[in-house]
Formats: structure tokens, sequence, C-alpha cells
């Protein structure tokens, strides 16, 4: 009997959980992979940075997938306005929530609502041209902007500032960000983190990509630099990491007109401005016992734009339980929120890990279906999803609809290149006609 499965959310959690349906059930189930958007892949899209083309290749992975027998891509549906999650569980055997972590965590400090400050998920879907961001005011008339946090993300949008549009030819970045890049007064890049270089998650290729600016430099405090022999406690890739800081400290001042300043031991305190972002406030901080103790010290880093790369929440859904301290959904060992309805992905276990650490939460979930679903009802639930948006008039999209954008982008690429992006929905619904 046919096994009915709805996979809320287009990503690579969306898609490893699509495969591992393929591989269990092959095909005797029918999988609908649902996005409120008419474009597949989401983070592969909007979120990886669009100067790392060889991480985006993997969307070759998920293609297959989606061509896979009874497989379809359902686009421009939003959960919650145009289909409710109770109808869903009316329709298929299984309902699995990959709708991963979009909303950005508040920095929690006096003058976090000032404009000029962004949430970093903001700020990278705004350079990789998510139909959200498309139209976001990121002020770059200031020489200073800071970036908190001492992640990979932190990294991708120093890089991203601190590159030359030159630089930027032979990436995806939307042309919209080009051309604010190419006015941006942005000098000095400020990488703020609580703690210091041991305790940063910088990984080896995005620090070492940092000595290769053509007009940027990295600069790192030697003072901040714990004793070297205590990298001998690192593993292998954090003590790669720590070398390049190293050696960024180690390089004499040259004259490149931009700056990336590592401000380790700093905890920021508040955004200051006369009615937007001019500064940001920050106390250093000492380790007591691995955690960051303030001094109250207090250093004002002058910068118009703030990005806070601190982390990520999913999204709430009517019907559905949520855990507000977890910032996602409340699950089991297997990814079960409860029986007939899942999570995988960030929405299952929050914004950690890299693309591939998603594939063993779609092989756990699929066991979990596999273990509840013991009679499934044998419906077409495509049909009937199908006759429930048309009777209220949503306008689907379909995979098809997407290799027509991917091919109308494709054609539209700057030399060099791999695309030129869509960025509005009305813009790609209008093309798909």
């Amino acid at each position: 009997m046919t096994l009915n499965i709805a996979i809320i959310g287009a990503g690579p959690a969306g898609y490893y959980t699509a495969e591992a349906a393929l591989k269990r059930w092959g095909g005797t189930a029918r999988i609908d992979i649902i996005d409120r958007l008419p474009t597949p892949y989401g983070l592969i899209r909007a979120g990886v940075a669009p100067d790392h083309q060889s991480i985006k290749a993997v969307s070759k992975r998920y293609e297959a997938t989606n061509l896979g027998a009874g497989v379809r891509f359902v686009g421009n549906v939003v959960i919650g306005r145009d289909v409710q999650i109770d109808e869903l569980l009316k329709i298929y055997d299984a309902v699995v929530l990959s709708v991963g972590a979009p909303h950005d965590k508040p920095l929690g400090i006096p003058g976090d609502d000032l404009p000029g400050v962004l949430g970093s998920g903001a700020f990278v879907g705004w350079y990789n041209g998510h139909p959200d961001f498309a139209g976001l005011q990121v002020p770059l008339s200031h020489h200073g902007a800071a970036i908190i946090g001492n992640g990979n993300v932190a990294i991708d949008c120093a890089r991203i500032l601190a590159k030359t549009c030159e630089e930027l030819e032979t990436s995806d970045i939307a042309q919209h960000s080009v051309e604010a890049l190419r006015q941006s007064a942005v000098r000095d890049i400020h990488i703020v983190g609580r703690r210091g270089p041991h305790q940063a998650s910088f990984t080896t290729k995005e620090m070492g990509e940092l000595g290769h600016l053509e007009r940027a430099q990295p600069l790192v405090k030697p003072g901040d630099l714990p004793p070297i022999e205590e990298d001998a406690a690192l593993d292998p890739g954090d003590r790669k990491t720590v070398t390049h800081l190293r050696n960024f400290a180690a390089t004499p001042r040259g004259d490149k007109p931009i700056t990336v300043h590592f401000e380790f031991f700093r905890r920021p305190v508040a955004v200051e401005g006369n009615g937007k972002a001019e500064r940001l406030i920050v106390e250093t901080t000492r380790l007591e016992d691995g955690k960051a103790v303030g001094t109250g010290e207090l250093h004002a880093i002058p910068c118009g734009l703030v990005i806070a790369c601190i982390g990520y929440r999913t999204a709430t859904i009517p019907g559905v339980p949520y855990d507000e301290g977890l910032g996602r959904f409340p699950v089991d060992a297997a990814g079960r929120i409860f029986k007939g309805l899942y999570a995988s992905g960030w929405a299952r276990r929050g914004p950690s890990g890299t693309i591939g650490t998603n594939r063993p939460d779609g092989f756990a979930v699929v066991d979990a279906i596999g273990a509840d679903v013991t009679a499934p009802n044998g419906g077409d639930a495509p049909a009937a999803l199908d006759a429930l948006l048309a009777a209220r008039g949503v306008r689907t999209t379909h995979f098809g609809n997407w290799q027509a954008l991917d091919a109308h982008e494709v054609s539209r690429a700057r030399p060099g290149a791999p695309r030129e992006k869509l960025v509005s929905l009305a813009e790609m619904l209008g093309l798909i006609g």
C-alpha cells in the first residue's frame, strides 16, 4: 500500500529526508517536498556564501532526489496560511518539518533595534538574493562595521564586506549587493567575540581565505593569543585555525586599505547612536573556567553597521508544539514531535553542524516513520493537496518551473558568474507564466 509523506522545507534537511525515504520505500512512497518559495534548495541557494560555489554543487544530489519516482516539489505554498498542519496530517501518513531556523536571534542589548543593526540571516539573505531580504537597507557609508560572533558565518560576512567586486565576479552574489558594495565606505571590519582564539569555532578553510584577500588584511593582537604550547591540546583542525591567527598576528601591517580586526575577549553591551547605529560598546572579558567574565572595562568600536552572528531560531507553526527556550520544535531522539509529525535538520536539533550533518537526521526520521506507520492510508495525497490548494486559489510551482527559472538565471549571468538570481517572487512567478 502506498505511503504518503509530506516534507515541509526544500533545503538540505528536506532533501536528505526524501533521499532516506526513497532508499527505504522506493517507488512505493509518494513524497511531496513543500516550500514557501518557488525555488528549492533552501540554504544552498540563499545561505551558503556566494563565493563558495563548490559547496553549492550538492544541489545536483538534491536534483536527483527530486527526479526520483514518486517525488514532487510543491513550491509557493505557505504552511499556516495556504494550508494548515492539521489538514496535512489528515492527507498524509507522515509530515516532516524540515523548515530550518530562518529567524535571527536578537542581540538582547540596549540599542539592538537601531537602524544599522542586522542579523546575519538578513545580511546573508541580502547578498544571496533571498526574496525576503532583497530590499534590505544595508548601511555602508560608515568606515566601520562590527560583526558579532566567532563562527564561520561571521567570517563569511566579513569576507563579503572585504572583497573587491572583481573578487566576487565568479560568485552568484546578487547584483544589487554588488552595486552597494562597489560604493561601500567600510574600511574597518571588527569581528567581535566574548572569548579567545582557542574557543572560537572558525574552521581552517574560512580562516585561511582571509589571508589571501586582495585589499584586506586580517589583524590579530598578539596579546590575545594564549601561550603557543597550549595549542597542543587542540584537535588538529582547531590547531591549524589558531596557526592562521598566529600568522596574522605576526604579519607586519601592510598598506591594504581594509583591515579585518579580530576583537577577542570583547562582550557587546550596547549599540549607541543618534537615531542609527554609530558605535558598538564592548566590555573587555577574561576567561574563568572557560566562561567569559566581564572586567568592567568598556571600549567603543565606531561602526555604522552591526551584524549579529549569534544564532537562529525556527519559526513557529500554528498547531505545532514549540520550545521557546530552545528556539525549535520539541522532539524525541528520533525527531518525533508526536506520531505522524516529525522534524529534521535545524528544526529538530537547532542551528548546528554542516550541511552533511542533516543527512543522519533524515534517516533517523524515516526509521521513526517506518516504526509508527504500520498501515498507510493508501490515498492519493498529492491529488488531495492539489485539490485543496486549487480550491483556495493558491498558485503552486513544480520542479519543471524551477528548471526553467534555473536556466533563465544561468542565461543572464554576468561574465564569469554561474548565474544572476531573480530576487522577487513576482518576477519569478511572472517568468513561470
